[in-house]
C-alpha cells in the first residue's frame, strides 16, 4: 500500500498534468475560432473551381489524351501513385493523425495488391515520422512546417509545384491526397481526394443520352487548361492544408478536454484512497495507544 506521502505527491502531479491540459484546451480552442474561419471561407472557392475542371474535363476527354495536359490526364500509365499525406507537425491531437496514417497504410496495401509502385510525400511531420518507419523505402522528402498558425497560399504551391515536377519527370502517373476534413470540433473525417488525373464531373441518366455541352475557349483549350489546372491543384491542396489545420486544432481541444476530464477522476480516486489510508493509520495508531495504555 502506498504511503501517505507518495499518495500526496501522485495528487500533486495529476493536479499539476489537469492544468496543462487545461491551459491547452483553451489555447486549442482560441485557435480553432480562427482556423475554423479560414476553413469554411475557403470551402466556396475551391469546390467552385474544382467543379468547373470537372466540367472541362468532361468537355475535352474525348480528345487524345497525349495532346492534353498531364494534370489533365495524366501520363497515361497506371504504374506509379504518389499519396500526399496530410498531418500535424505537433501530437496530443487525439486520433487525428492517427487516422491518416490509418487511411495512407490502407490504400498502400490496396496498390501493392494491384501490382503498383507507390511513392509517398508527407506533409507533415506526425505522418513523416510513422510512415518513414513503416514504409523508408516509399518516401520523398517530407514538407514539416507547413501546417502552423497561418498557412499562406506559398505552402500549397510548393507542395503543387513539386507534384508537377515529378509529373512532369515522369516518376508518378496518380497523385492521391489524403487529410482530415473538418466537420466540427469532435469531428474530423479522412478523405481521399484525387488530384491527377482529374476527375471528369459525374453524369445522370439524363445527361447521358443528350447532347454534350459545347464550349469556346479563349484563348485555346490548351493554354487555358495549362494555366488554370496547376492553379486549381494548388487551390485544392490549400484548401485542404486549411481543413487540416482546423481540424488539428479541433481534435486538441477534444483531446484535452478529455484528458482534463479523466485527471479530475484520477484525483477524485487517489483522494478518496488518501483519505482512507489517512484514516487506516490514525485507527491504528489509536489502537496501539489503547493496547499501550491496557499493559500498563
Amino acid at each position: 500500500m502506498p504511503s501517505l506521502k507518495e499518495l500526496r505527491g501522485r495528487i500533486a502531479g495529476v493536479k499539476s498534468t489537469r492544468k496543462i491540459t487545461n491551459a491547452m484546451k483553451m489555447v486549442a480552442a482560441s485557435k480553432l475560432r480562427r482556423a475554423q474561419s479560414h476553413a469554411e471561407a475557403s470551402r466556396p472557392y475551391a469546390v467552385a473551381m474544382g467543379r468547373m475542371m470537372s466540367e472541362l474535363a468532361t468537355a475535352v476527354r474525348h480528345q487524345d489524351p497525349s495532346n492534353l495536359p498531364v494534370l489533365l490526364a495524366g501520363t497515361g500509365r497506371d504504374q506509379t501513385h504518389l499519396i500526399v499525406a496530410m498531418t500535424s507537425d505537433r501530437g496530443l491531437a487525439g486520433g487525428f493523425n492517427a487516422n491518416v496514417v490509418r487511411n495512407v497504410r490502407q490504400h498502400v496495401q490496396e496498390l501493392k495488391a494491384a501490382g503498383r509502385s507507390i511513392r509517398i510525400l508527407p506533409v507533415g511531420r506526425k505522418g513523416a515520422d510513422v510512415l518513414g518507419r513503416e514504409f523508408p523505402e516509399l518516401m520523398l522528402a517530407d514538407e514539416t512546417g507547413v501546417i502552423g498558425r497561418d498557412i499562406n497560399f506559398a505552402k500549397a504551391e510548393e507542395v503543387g509545384d513539386k507534384i508537377v515536377s515529378l509529373l512532369n519527370a515522369g516518376e508518378i502517373d496518380r497523385c492521391t491526397l489524403v487529410y482530415n476534413q473538418f466537420v466540427n470540433a469532435m469531428t474530423q473525417v479522412p478523405t481521399r481526394s484525387a488530384l491527377v488525373p482529374l476527375q471528369a464531373a459525374p453524369q445522370n441518366d439524363n445527361e447521358a443520352g443528350a447532347e454534350s455541352a459545347q464550349y469556346e475557349f479563349e484563348p485555346d483549350e490548351t493554354a487555358l487548361l495549362e494555366a488554370l489546372l496547376p492553379r486549381n491543384l494548388k487551390v485544392q491542396i490549400f484548401s485542404a492544408l486549411l481543413e487540416s489545420a482546423a481540424g488539428e486544432q479541433g481534435a486538441r481541444m477534444t483531446a484535452m478536454d478529455n484528458a482534463s476530464r479523466n485527471a479530475s477522476k484520477a484525483i477524485d480516486r487517489l483522494s478518496q484512497k488518501y483519505n482512507r489510508t489517512r484514516q487506516a493509520n490514525i485507527t491504528n495508531e489509536l489502537i496501539e495507544i489503547i493496547s499501550g495504555a491496557d499493559a500498563v
